[in-house]
């Protein structure tokens, strides 16, 4: 794990980094306008251009950042651990013994896995000699 000063040390984006952040801004940030750019700047959207780690549009980091988990823990706090859901394959930071992204990955998971022991119950009971 990097140290703090290692952490804020800024480091070139990948180009899977921008991507994802260029996907954000599009479609989710609402301060973005195709047409006219960054609205409360009066311009081209700075998040747009970024290639380096450091300072971010504060609504980008506050309000549209955290839709990405796993974007969002590399981006601010270095490369941090991140691990696959077990239930849809997505991407997330890892957090205790967490093996979900979500609670309805979670729920859904239980649901199937408790459907599975049922049916083996089910199979087992039903092998019963007469």
């Amino acid at each position: 794990m990097r140290s703090d000063k290692e952490a804020m040390i800024p480091r070139e984006l990948t180009r899977e980094e921008r991507t994802a952040i260029r996907k954000l801004v599009t479609s989710m940030c609402a301060n973005y306008d195709a047409e006219y750019g960054c609205l409360p700047l009066d311009g081209p959207c700075y998040m747009l251009g970024k290639w380096w780690t450091g300072s971010y549009c504060k609504y980008f980091r506050d309000a549209v950042l955290p839709i990405d988990l796993a974007l969002e823990a590399v981006l601010t706090a270095g490369n941090m651990e991140t691990r696959l859901c077990a239930e849809c394959g997505q991407s997330f930071p890892v957090s205790g013994k967490w093996a979900y992204c979500s609670a309805v990955c979670k729920k859904t998971a239980v649901r199937r896995q408790k459907r599975e022991y049922m049916k083996r119950k089910r199979g087992e009971c039903g092998n019963l000699p007469d």
